[in-house]
């Protein structure tokens, strides 16, 4: 094919991609609005454009990059890294640029630790903020969820938004009953905008799956995919919030917002107001005389019992999402925010990942192996220790010390070896599950580091919830015993 032909072609499928977008979006729309139809299709386009300039530009870059460099020399690793930033920094204009779902896709590619360094650096700068909605659409959009004016609901509502991100909005407000609220609103039109832009995520990433073989994205489309549809179903978020506070209703460090459920619908949330700071403000902490390191001690603690005691995890634990909150008892809780994204763990594999903690404590290279069949990561379980506590699977090094300098050179040239296949296979083949946890520890990591806390005392605090996860079963005390010796005793 000439020159002229492979511009027709890339024309071509440029041109299918934006119409099937389009279609699958609006087509799969239930509530359509068939009147703002044209102007609806006109920026879905414009912003699908973008989107598909964007990747486009990036797999070109990396195929031609790095052609005819080998994979296993100084400068094939430099130009990698540089084409790494290079197109972080594109996609991170596009989602600044297209805003809304980009910006929420953007975050989340950012948090997942199996992205390269620069993306994760990148991209976690993208910041989930938006312009305000006008007071008048918020209304309608109370009005018509909850078949009440908001003079019969609440004795004051704050016009003025507290909070608005790329999917509502949050309003401080006086219930009927003098209940300080927050009251989460759902911007109008979203649902169609959300269709779209996943339909065109999707859509290119099969293009690219199509083109490049080797360069798979599907598993990240489809796990955005679901986050991004639970987190606009609001008596969803309600329910997993109330579930969460039920596990942890003998733990007073911790505490979720009541929810008025005679006014919260799909699209309205009227919950208790919390007080509290960012967990990561460290100033108001030290103004309030908070110890960090007991704020991340208390904060690894809720998630691991969450993950291995109650298998049932909270998928986005950002600052925004936790707040701290002074306690004349205890000195100060946790206040759990923003429960639209939750994953359900199956009993299967929260006990199997319990074991593997086990194994990853002990190092025992050939039940990492078994369980990594179990998972279905194959000979690719070798890495587990290295992503979950940062040792080799051979290593001799103390938990929680790192890697030795020859370890780290053995696992550089290892990596030098795997090629984009192997990347993609990985991730093919991991679990969702496995990749909601991993999203979660990733931002875990980057909180308590915030906290100046050492990442020792996550792993000690992860080992000794997965033994109380399998503390029905045999050995479990012993188990227990070996971990503070490995801690302890070595440390």
């Amino acid at each position: 094919m000439g020159r002229h032909g492979g511009l027709k072609l890339r024309a071509k499928t440029s041109l299918f991609v934006l119409t099937a977008a389009g279609i699958a979006a609006y087509g799969s729309s239930d509530s359509a609005d068939t009147s703002n139809f044209p102007l609806s299709f006109l920026n879905g386009v414009v912003r699908s454009s973008r989107a598909l300039f964007t990747i486009t530009s990036c797999v070109v870059d990396y195929k031609y990059s790095l052609h005819g460099l080998p994979v296993d020399s100084d400068e094939y690793g430099s130009t990698l890294s540089q084409i790494h930033l290079r197109s972080a920094r594109r996609i991170q204009n596009l989602c600044d640029t297209n805003k809304g779902f980009y910006v929420k896709a953007g975050q989340f590619v950012a948090a997942a630790r199996q992205v390269p360094r620069e993306y994760s650096s990148t991209l976690s700068s993208l910041q989930d903020q938006a312009v305000p909605c006008n007071f008048e659409a918020v209304k309608e959009v109370i009005v018509k969820s909850l078949g009440k004016d908001i003079s019969e609901i609440f004795l004051s509502f704050d016009e003025q938004p507290i909070a608005a991100a790329s999917i509502a909005q949050v309003h401080r407000a006086v219930l009927k009953g003098h209940q300080q609220a927050a009251v989460k609103v759902q911007y109008p039109g979203l649902e169609y905008q959300m269709k779209f832009d996943l339909a065109t995520m999707a859509l290119l990433s099969r293009s690219v799956a199509w083109l490049f073989p080797e360069y798979r994205f599907k598993w990240m489309v489809s796990e955005f995919t679901k986050s991004i549809a639970s987190e606009l179903d609001f008596i969803q978020e309600a329910k997993n919030s109330e579930r969460a506070a039920n596990n942890f209703k003998n733990n007073k460090m911790v505490k979720f917002p009541f929810v008025y459920w005679d006014f919260t619908s799909k699209k309205v949330l009227t919950m208790q107001f919390c007080e509290g700071h960012k967990i990561d403000d460290l100033e108001y902490l030290k103004r309030m005389g908070i110890n960090p390191l007991e704020v991340a001690k208390t904060l690894i603690d809720v998630f691991a019992e969450m993950i291995f005691v109650h298998g049932f995890l909270h998928g986005d634990p950002h600052p925004g999402n936790i707040l701290v909150s002074p306690d004349r008892h205890n000195g100060f809780s946790l206040v759990i925010l923003d429960h639209g994204i939750y994953k359900q763990l199956p009993e299967e594999f929260r006990k199997s990942y319990c074991h593997l903690w086990d194994a990853l404590i002990r190092l025992d290279s050939q039940k990492i192996q078994q369980l990594g069949e179990t998972f279905g990561v194959g000979k690719y379980a070798k890495y587990f220790p290295v992503i979950f506590t940062g040792r080799t699977i051979n290593s001799k090094s103390v938990l929680g010390r790192g890697m030795s300098p020859e370890e780290k050179e053995h696992l550089r040239d290892e990596v030098k070896s795997l090629k984009m296949e192997d990347v993609s296979s990985f991730m093919e083949s991991l679990p969702p599950e496995f990749l909601t946890i991993l999203r979660t520890d990733g931002l875990l990591r980057s909180l308590i580091s915030k906290l100046g806390a050492p990442q020792r005392t996550r792993l000690l605090i992860y080992a000794k919830c997965a033994f109380r996860g399998l503390s029905a079963e045999e050995n479990s005390e012993s188990a227990l015993v070996f971990i503070f010796s490995s801690f302890v005793l070595d440390g």
